[in-house]
């Protein structure tokens, strides 16, 4: 299995070297992807006219999507010793449709054992009306931004210097951390993100090393819970194509932030996520750190001597 993470012994400047370096590259790449968002930001403040009844957040959606995936073709990909795309992927839409039906799938089941325990309740009709503004809007912003920083900037690097078991914790960590500005945010449920989206995500990034999978579920994700059941994704309210409510202890409705922040979820979803590293394992996925990889060619060269 060729990751294109192998150490190399070809010279290069003592410059390059350094930005080369998994831990800098991936401070410079996540430097180019703020930097769009706060373009995306100051332009979209400016941009009033060009999107005539948008609110500013469709209007930053709007131009930061192809600004971010531009930075992340030309740039990001560019940067690090081995050169990689994680959006080139031969089976782009077959990964895209299965992220898709597996988020879908996955959380439905969360719902159907919801509703099972009595925890979820539908009591009405919903609005159909605001569906195709949330999946062109914050869905698909979500899933390609979050997927794009968290898996395809900061598990890349950290994962090529530190190994995989490292990029998966520490990924998974810092995703829980970042939901925890959210509205009805605790640390359960920012545990909750870290252990079952965080693995679930980082595991599907493992198993295809292209970012149309993670990309897929996390879409999936969030819009069934949002826009079909009417659950709060990650605390913030949502409209359904039905009116549902929560009731039941905090540990099993989510206190507020939602499903995700359940046992219910974290055991659905964390399931399914540790088949996915199964698979990966299996497939031979695992990427060793760097100094392991690094002891193990000056073995190899040694011993060719």
């Amino acid at each position: 299995m060729d990751q294109g993470l192998e150490i190399t012994t070809q010279e290069r400047p003592l410059w390059r070297r350094v930005i080369d370096f998994p831990l800098v590259a991936m401070i410079i790449a996540t430097m180019v992807y703020m930097a769009g968002i706060v373009a995306a930001g100051i332009v979209a403040k400016f941009a009033i006219r060009a999107f005539p009844g948008f609110t500013f957040e469709t209007r930053v959606y709007s131009i930061a999507l192809p600004l971010l995936i531009f930075l992340y073709v030309f740039v990001i990909a560019k940067l690090g010793e081995h050169p990689r795309n994680d959006y080139w992927d031969s089976k782009a839409v077959r990964h895209l449709l299965w992220g898709l039906v597996g988020g879908a799938a996955v959380f439905s089941l969360v719902v159907l054992i919801a509703a099972a325990l009595g925890i979820y309740r539908i009591v009405g009709v919903g609005d159909l009306r605001g569906m195709l503004a949330a999946l062109i809007g914050p869905t698909l912003f979500a899933a390609v931004s979050e997927e794009m920083l968290f898996r395809g900037i900061l598990f890349r690097w950290i994962e090529n210097f530190g190994g995989s078991w490292t990029a998966l914790l520490l990924t998974s960590l810092f995703f829980g951390a970042a939901h925890l500005a959210n509205p009805h945010a605790s640390a359960v449920a920012a545990a909750g993100i870290a252990i079952e989206a965080g693995v679930m995500l980082g595991a599907a990034y493992m198993l295809t090393r292209s970012l149309w999978l993670p990309m897929g579920l996390h879409a999936a994700w969030n819009f069934t819970q949002g826009e079909v059941y009417d659950i709060p994704v990650s605390g913030s309210k949502a409209d359904g194509i039905v009116n549902a409510q929560l009731s039941g202890p905090p540990l099993l409705a989510g206190d507020g932030f939602g499903l995700e922040a359940s046992v219910i979820a974290m055991v659905v979803a964390t399931a399914f996520g540790l088949w996915l590293l199964w698979l990966a394992i299996r497939r031979g996925e695992v990427i060793q750190p760097w100094w392991v990889r690094r002891r193990a060619l000056s073995a190899t060269q040694t011993a060719a001597t």
